[in-house]
C-alpha cells in the first residue's frame, strides 16, 4: 500500500510518498522459498505435502497464522527432517503457538509426541520392544533398582481404578539387554514444571498421560545405544527454531526467547 502525502515549502510543493509493505503469511513465506526448502527435505516428503501440512496445522489453529514465519517454517522443518507429520491424528509431533515475552510477538515450537518417540526410537534398529504404562491406586505394583532390578505390574480389573500414582517404561534390545525407569505423578508434574516451557499448552491439559509416557520414555532410553536420530529428536523436542537463509541456503538455528505461560 502506498501513501502519498503533499507538503508546502516555501510556496513549493513537494510530493512525499511513503511505501508499507505487505506482512508476508505464512502461505507467502513457503512458497517463496520453496527451492530453500526443497533442498532441505527428506526424500520422503515432496515441498506440495509440506505446504499442505502446514496450511492444514494453520486451519486447525489459527493462532499458528499469528506465528513469526521463521519460527513456524522451523518447526515444521525440524518435523520433516525427523520424519514425523505434525498436528495429525498420528499424534508423532505438534507445532505449539506460544508467546515470546522477550522478542513480543507469537512463535511456533515443535514437540515430538509420544508415538513418534517411540518410532523414532524403534528406527535405530538396536530396539526390539518398548512400552510405557500408567498405574493406578488399586493396581499391583512393586520395582527395585540395584544389581538385581525387579518391575511388577499387574492392573486392577475393579471398575474403580483409582488416581494415577506411577508411570514406567521398559525396554528390551536386540541383544538381550533391557532397562527401565519408573516416575511418580509428582515426580512427571515437578520435571514438566522444571524443564518444558509448554507446560501449560493443549498437549498437557489434554493429554497428560500421553505426555508423561514420553517424559518417561526419554528418561528410559537415555542410556540405550540408539543412532544419532533419536538423539536429534530428543534435543529438538520442545524447542523453538527458526529458519535462516544466506547465499548458502538455509539452516535451522535456536531461537532465543522467553515463554509468557497462560493460566
Amino acid at each position: 500500500m502506498t501513501n502519498s502525502v503533499n507538503v508546502k515549502k516555501g510556496g513549493n510543493a513537494i510530493a512525499s510518498q511513503e511505501t508499507v509493505k505487505k506482512q508476508p503469511t505464512i502461505k507467502d513465506f513457503l512458497k517463496a522459498y520453496e527451492p530453500e526448502f526443497k533442498k532441505a527435505l527428506p526424500s520422503v516428503m515432496t515441498p506440495e505435502r509440506f505446504t499442505r501440512i502446514a496450511l492444514t496445522a494453520v486451519s486447525q489453529n489459527r493462532d499458528l497464522a499469528k506465528c513469526t514465519p521463521a519460527s513456524f517454517a522451523g518447526a515444521l522443518l525440524n518435523a520433516s527432517q525427523l520424519g514425523l507429520e505434525p498436528n495429525s491424528p498420528l499424534g508423532q509431533a505438534y507445532l505449539i503457538p506460544y508467546y515470546n515475552s522477550k522478542n513480543g510477538v507469537m512463535e511456533c515450537q515443535f514437540q515430538v509426541g509420544y508415538k513418534g518417540l517411540i518410532d523414532l526410537a524403534h528406527r535405530s534398529g538396536e530396539l526390539k520392544s518398548i512400552e510405557a504404562h500408567v498405574v493406578y491406586e488399586n493396581d499391583e505394583f512393586e520395582f527395585e533398582f540395584g544389581l538385581e532390578p525387579k518391575l511388577k505390574h499387574i492392573p486392577t480389573m475393579a471398575e474403580d481404578k483409582g488416581g494415577i500414582t506411577w508411570v514406567y517404561a521398559v525396554y528390551h534390545l536386540v541383544n538381550g539387554g533391557y532397562g527401565f525407569e519408573v516416575m511418580s505423578k509428582a515426580d512427571i508434574n515437578a520435571h514438566r514444571n522444571k524443564f518444558s516451557k509448554a507446560k501449560n499448552s493443549p498437549a498437557w491439559s489434554n493429554s497428560w498421560e500421553e505426555m508423561a509416557k514420553k517424559t518417561v520414555v526419554k528418561k528410559a532410553l537415555k542410556y540405550a545405544p540408539l543412532k544419532s536420530e533419536f538423539v536429534k529428536a530428543v534435543n529438538s523436542d520442545e524447542s523453538t527454531m527458526e529458519t535462516k537463509f544466506d547465499d548458502d541456503g538455509m539452516d535451522l538455528v535456536q531461537a532465543n526467547y522467553e515463554v509468557e505461560e497462560t493460566t
